[in-house]
């Protein structure tokens, strides 16, 4: 059972601690135009998103004040950027990208200032000045062949797994930040000629991993909140994922789903049905077997995701989507693959669910169709 009153123990406990950025959120809030009433509306949506009851969400802000106290040492493995790009890259500020520019970012390689020496002599001094205390986001996959050589970071050519289990070692939490640190990405795609493994699969601690190609600001800020209110990480599925973000399908909350069940599809991109909105399950759309919150959340500060864009989802947040999506325009139903994911509950994992769940799927869209003389 949640306890407010041990989350306001926990937080005054932080407030203890040495505040490390130069000014409060309160200051950084108020210089972007954020009032403290924008502040309170945001902690309660945040409280909701992390499946907390309504009562939660003045800790919720009190947590977000006190973020600072528990740094992020931020590494890149194989990677592309992307998840860190698309939370720095926003037209206008958010409180999101805002908090989490404001958690202080000790070791971050895009951002931060300092390079070579300077940037190795920043991260050495953060892991002893917060050994215990940090948070650990990792960006990009591990390549694990020959030692790990296909990845050397610094100017002491570290490779990156020797480099990830040496920061993991004394972190607070470890965070997987994106598909490729999550589950292996694109770099881990057949025949994965470095060995690239999701970061969970060569360390020793736990890990939540936080996948999409990119996922959400408010997924990665959530989680970190919610390690500051509750010292643990939050409930997870068979696949490591935080419940309060990838519990439901996309399908699922979708609002192009009255559509599916009609029995109204897309037939080709650019047509009638596809501005008016129908669903897109028969260009290849993978909703139905991704596990994620982006038609709840979406994407550039809400405004839209890539289904209400005109295409369907490739099912990124998903283990090996690279190798068991494609093509990403037709549907799974019509397609032999060799790679499993998971549909109905994340829980429940195997070649055969998911070829049931397929024709299932395409019987309803069928019935659907004959119900639906426009089909």
């Amino acid at each position: 059972m949640l306890d407010v009153q041990k989350v306001k123990q926990r937080i005054a406990e932080l407030r203890k601690l040495p505040g490390i950025a130069p000014k409060s959120i309160s200051e950084i809030l108020e210089e972007n135009g954020f009032t403290r009433r924008d502040f309170l509306k945001w902690s309660g949506a945040l409280a909701v998103t992390l499946g907390l009851p309504a009562s939660f969400a003045p800790v919720v802000a009190e947590a977000a004040e006190v973020s600072d106290r528990l740094p992020v040492v931020w590494l890149h493995l194989a990677e592309c950027t992307g998840c860190s790009e698309s939370l720095l890259r926003t037209d206008a500020p958010t409180i999101d990208d805002l908090i989490f520019n404001y958690i202080n970012l000790q070791y971050h390689d895009t951002i931060m200032a300092a390079a070579g020496w300077q940037a190795e002599e920043n991260y050495e001094d953060a892991l002893e000045k917060f050994k215990g205390r940090y948070v650990l986001c990792v960006e990009g996959g591990v390549p694990t062949k020959d030692g790990g050589e296909y990845l050397t970071i610094g100017p002491h050519a570290e490779t990156g797994l020797h480099k990830l289990k040496r920061t993991a070692k004394d972190a607070a939490a470890i965070i997987a930040v994106g598909t490729c640190s999550s589950f292996g990405g694109i770099q881990a795609a057949a025949p994965n000629p470095t060995g690239a493994k999701g970061i969970h699969k060569v360390l020793n601690k736990q890990v939540i991993n936080v996948p999409g190609c990119p996922p959400s600001a408010k997924n990665i800020v959530g989680t970190i909140v919610y390690v500051i209110l509750f010292g643990q990480l939050p409930a997870v599925d068979n696949f490591n994922r935080p419940k309060f973000a990838y519990g439901l399908r996309i399908h699922d909350l979708c609002e192009r789903r009255g559509h599916f069940d009609a029995g109204e599809f897309v037939e080709e991109f650019g047509s009638e049905e596809a501005m008016n909105g129908f669903c897109l399950y028969k260009k290849g759309c993978k909703g139905p077997y991704t596990f994620n919150n982006c038609s709840r959340e979406r994407f550039n500060q809400h405004t839209s995701w890539p289904v209400q864009a005109g295409h369907g989802c490739i099912g990124c947040s998903e283990p090996d989507f690279w190798d068991s999506m494609a093509p990403y325009e037709e549907p799974l139903a019509n397609h032999k693959f060799s790679s499993v994911s998971a549909d109905a509950t994340a829980d429940k994992v195997g070649i055969t669910i998911l070829t049931v769940a397929g024709v299932a799927i395409a019987a309803h869209a069928a019935i659907s169709a004959i119900k639906n003389p426009k089909e």
